[in-house]
C-alpha cells in the first residue's frame, strides 16, 4: 500500500505525448511571414536565414524553398518558407551540443521581425501535414462560414495563446491577408469598340500576367520562356491603364477605358474541412509535454475567446493523434488484462489463484513509473507498450512461482506434515527458495539486455528507450513483489483453518 501511495508522486508529474520525436539526423525550418510579402522580399528573407544557419559548425549544408511548384499537391503560399538543414554526424558537433540545444541556438539567431519560427524534421513534417495538415506539434482549427470572422477569431486565439507557458511560437492564418489587383471589364465599353471579353482578357493575361510561349532545352534541363511587358509598363496603375488593346477596326484603345482596376484584399488561400472554411493556428511548444500544454491552453482559449454561433474550434496536430491513441488504450488495456486473466485461469483452473496473480500487477508497475520520472520521460504510446509487456512478464513469473508453491505445499500435505501454520511456512519457504535464483537471473538478464538500448543514440533510439524504460524499472519491482509479497499473501490464503504455533513468522 505504501508503494502504491508514493507512486502518486511520479504519476502526477508525468506528462503525456503521442510519440517522442524520432530524431532523423536533419532539421526542417519552416518560418511563416505575414501574407502579402513580395517575391523579392521573400527571396531576401530566405537568403538571409540560409546564411545565418550555415554559420553553425553543426550544419553541413542548407537548402531553402519559398513558394510552391506548379502542382496542386503542394498548396504552399509565398508566405511559407521551408528550409532543409542537413547536419553533420554527432561526432563532429561541439562538445555538449544536443539537438534541443542546437534548435534553441538556431531559433535565437533567427529572431527576424515579421517571421514566426517553427522547427521540426523533414519526414515527420510530411507525415503530419499529410494526416492533419498541421506542421507544428499543436494546432487549432477554427471552422465557420465567414472568412473575415475566421481571421478575427484566429487573431484572438493567437493573442491569448502567446502567453500560455510553453509556447515557443504561435501564428494564425491571415485568411483575408492577400492583396489582389482586380480587373472589372466594362462590357458596354468593349461592345462599342467591337471587342469581346476574351480579347481584353488575353491582353491582361499575356501582357500583364505573362504567358509561357515555348520551352528551351539545355542538355537535361528545361526552362520555360515567358512573354510579357517589361516592368516599367506594368508596375503601377497608371501604367496598366495605358496598356493598349487592339480593336478589329485597327486602332488601339487604352485598357483603362475598357476595364476598371482596383486593389482589393482577399483570401490568399482557403482551407476547408467538413465542408466548412477553416482558419488554422500553428503552435510550436517547448519544454513542456503536449498533453499538459493543451490542457492549459484549452482553459485560456475558453476564457479569452468567445465563439459566435455556427463556429467551432478543435485541437489538432500531434495532439489529435494523442486523443485517438488514448481512446484506443481505453479498450486495449482492459482487453489485455482480460486476456491475461483468461490465460492464467486456463493454466491454474482456479479463480482465486488467477485474482491472486492479477492483484500484484499494480505493485509490479510501481518501478516503471518511478524510473520514467527519474529519466524525465513522458507517458506515450511507446511507454504503454512497455508497461503492457511488463504486465505479461510479471504474470508469467507469478504463475511459475505459484506452481512451485502449490507443488511444495501439496508435497507436505501428501506426507501428512501440513498440520499447522508453521509447517505451511516451511513448505512455502522451500518452494520460494527454489525460485529465487531463476527470478534473480531473469531480472539481471532483462536489465543487462536492455542497457545497450538505453545508451544508444541512433535513429529510432528515442522510441526504443521509451519501450525499454518501463521494463527495466518494472522488472525489479515485479521481482520484489513475487519474492516478498506473493509468499505472504499465499500464506494468508492457505493458512485459513490451520492451527497456530507459539511463534510463527514467515521469513
Amino acid at each position: 500500500e505504501v508503494g502504491l501511495g508514493v507512486t502518486v508522486v511520479p504519476l502526477t508529474r508525468l506528462g503525456s505525448e503521442f510519440m517522442t520525436p524520432l530524431w532523423e539526423g536533419d532539421l526542417l525550418y519552416m518560418p511563416t511571414t505575414l501574407p502579402g510579402v513580395s517575391i523579392t522580399e521573400a527571396r531576401e528573407i530566405l537568403q538571409q536565414t540560409d546564411r545565418i544557419i550555415y554559420t553553425f559548425p553543426e550544419v553541413r549544408h542548407v537548402f531553402g524553398k519559398v513558394g510552391r511548384a506548379d502542382s496542386a499537391t503542394d498548396p504552399a503560399p509565398l508566405s511559407m518558407i521551408e528550409t532543409t538543414i542537413a547536419l553533420k554526424p554527432r561526432s563532429e558537433w561541439r562538445e555538449g551540443m544536443t539537438p534541443e540545444r542546437l534548435i534553441e541556438e538556431l531559433d535565437a539567431a533567427l529572431r527576424i521581425p515579421g517571421l514566426t519560427n517553427a522547427w521540426t524534421m523533414p519526414i515527420r513534417s510530411r507525415i503530419d501535414m499529410l494526416s492533419t495538415g498541421i506542421r507544428t506539434p499543436v494546432g487549432i482549427k477554427i471552422a465557420g462560414p465567414d472568412l473575415a470572422v475566421l481571421e478575427r477569431l484566429g487573431r484572438e486565439v493567437e493573442a491569448v495563446v502567446r502567453d500560455v507557458p510553453g509556447t515557443a511560437s504561435v501564428y494564425a492564418d491571415r485568411v483575408m491577408g492577400g492583396n489582389y489587383l482586380d480587373f472589372a471589364i466594362d462590357r458596354g465599353a468593349i461592345a462599342r469598340h467591337g471587342l469581346t471579353v476574351r480579347d481584353v482578357q488575353e491582353v491582361i493575361q499575356t501582357a500583364i500576367g505573362g504567358m509561357n510561349v515555348t520551352t528551351t532545352v539545355e542538355g537535361l534541363e528545361r526552362y520555360p520562356v515567358n512573354l510579357r511587358y517589361s516592368r516599367e509598363l506594368r508596375d503601377d496603375l497608371p501604367a496598366l491603364r495605358s496598356v493598349l488593346v487592339a480593336t478589329p477596326e485597327g486602332h488601339q484603345v487604352p485598357l483603362g477605358r475598357l476595364a476598371g482596376m482596383a486593389y482589393v484584399v482577399g483570401p490568399p488561400s482557403i482551407k476547408s474541412e467538413g465542408a466548412k472554411p477553416n482558419a488554422w493556428v500553428y503552435i510550436d511548444v517547448r519544454d513542456i509535454d503536449i498533453g499538459s500544454y493543451v490542457q492549459a491552453a484549452r482553459e485560456t482559449v475558453a476564457a479569452g475567446v468567445a465563439l459566435p454561433p455556427g463556429y467551432t474550434l478543435s485541437w489538432s496536430g500531434q495532439y489529435e493523434y494523442l486523443e485517438r491513441a488514448q481512446q484506443r488504450l481505453l479498450y486495449v488495456i482492459p482487453l489485455t488484462l482480460l486476456l491475461i486473466f483468461v490465460l492464467i485461469y486456463l493454466t491454474t483452473r482456479s479463480v482465486t489463484e488467477t485474482f491472486l496473480v492479477l492483484l500484484g500487477v499494480p505493485f509490479a508497475v510501481v518501478g516503471s513509473f518511478w524510473f520514467l520520472h527519474i529519466l524525465g520521460y513522458e507517458l506515450s504510446i511507446a511507454v504503454w507498450v512497455g508497461i503492457i509487456a511488463l504486465a505479461g512478464l510479471y504474470a508469467e513469473t507469478a504463475i511459475v512461482f505459484l506452481l512451485y508453491l502449490n507443488v511444495s505445499v501439496g508435497d507436505y500435505r501428501d506426507r501428512g506434515l501440513l498440520t499447522d501454520r508453521a509447517a505451511l511456512m516451511q513448505a512455502i519457504r522451500r518452494g520460494s527458495v527454489q525460485r529465487v535464483r531463476p527470478i534473480m537471473m531473469t531480472i539481471a538478464t532483462d536489465v543487462v539486455g536492455l542497457l545497450p538500448i538505453m545508451w544508444s543514440a541512433g535513429a529510432g533510439a528515442d522510441v526504443m528507450k521509451r519501450i525499454a524504460a518501463p521494463l527495466m524499472g518494472g522488472v525489479v519491482t515485479s521481482g520484489a513483489v513475487v519474492l516478498l509479497v506473493f509468499p505472504v499473501v499465499f500464506f494468508v490464503w492457505k493458512g485459513r483453518g490451520l492451527g497456530d504455533t507459539a511463534e510463527a513468522t514467515l521469513t
